[in-house]
């Protein structure tokens, strides 16, 4: 059984993680950057490091939430990045941040499910997700819509939580992810669920060697695993 974020309500993962991110989208980047103490920002940094070799030019965000790993894509120059979520809340909040910086001309970002892309095969230099596939309602279906819709040679970029596995930050992390952080999350969103489903799915997410495993099914070749900052994340590289 999946992990969802409201347990007392009817729905599919997919409408209750919409449902979520629309009530926490006005606070989710200062929740995002406090909760992570700011290297939220090094680790999107670091993985779009890794697509400078490739140098693609149309570029798509999945889960673009907010729209920072597709804002943090500008520095590979790309021609176009569209970025896609499910949470108007969450892309009406992104909009504003693009339109800021000017950049509505290579950044567009709109509705649209993950595990059912209405691109055409083929069609994007690279895919990019940044703390999303582990919301999706089916893994392996969603990675394997990423997979058609990227051109072959094409590089797949997917940052994630991960679970520390070494003593004492294993220990620490855990307390922290159960009690520190759905109490903070409660208190600054006001929606108790949200940060309270957060750990729980970190918990449930095959990471690691379980992720590339079901990455290699979904049509992924040359994948890799990256682990960051004491292995409380990952980046996992996979190429079509």
């Amino acid at each position: 059984m999946s992990v969802v974020p409201y347990k007392d309500k009817e729905g599919s993962k997919r409408e209750q993680v919409a449902e979520m991110f629309d009530n926490i989208s006005p606070k989710y980047d200062l929740l995002n950057h406090l909760l992570s103490a700011g290297v939220d920002i090094y680790w999107r940094k670091k993985a779009i490091g890794y697509l400078k070799k490739q140098k693609p030019k149309v570029i798509l965000d999945i889960a673009t939430g907010t729209g920072d790993f597709a804002i943090e894509a500008l520095a590979l120059k790309p021609e176009k990045i569209i970025g896609v979520d499910i949470s108007e809340g969450m892309l009406a909040i992104g909009r504003e941040k693009v339109a800021k910086l000017g950049k509505q001309d290579i950044i567009t970002l709109q509705s649209g499910d993950s595990e059912n892309l209405t691109f055409a095969d083929n069609y994007f230099d690279a895919i990019i997700v940044s703390f999303g596939v582990r919301n999706f309602q089916n893994l392996l279906a969603g990675l394997t819509e990423m997979n058609r819709v990227m051109k072959p040679n094409g590089t797949c970029v997917v940052v994630e939580f991960s679970k520390p596995r070494s003593f004492p930050f294993k220990q620490f992390y855990n307390f922290y992810f159960k009690y520190i952080l759905p109490l903070i999350g409660k208190t600054v969103s006001r929606d108790s669920a949200a940060y309270t489903y957060l750990p729980e799915s970190v918990q449930a997410f095959p990471d690691g060697e379980a992720f590339l495993e079901i990455y290699k099914r979904a049509g992924f070749v040359n994948t890799k695993c990256i682990s960051l900052t004491f292995g409380i994340c990952s980046v996992y590289i996979g190429q079509k």
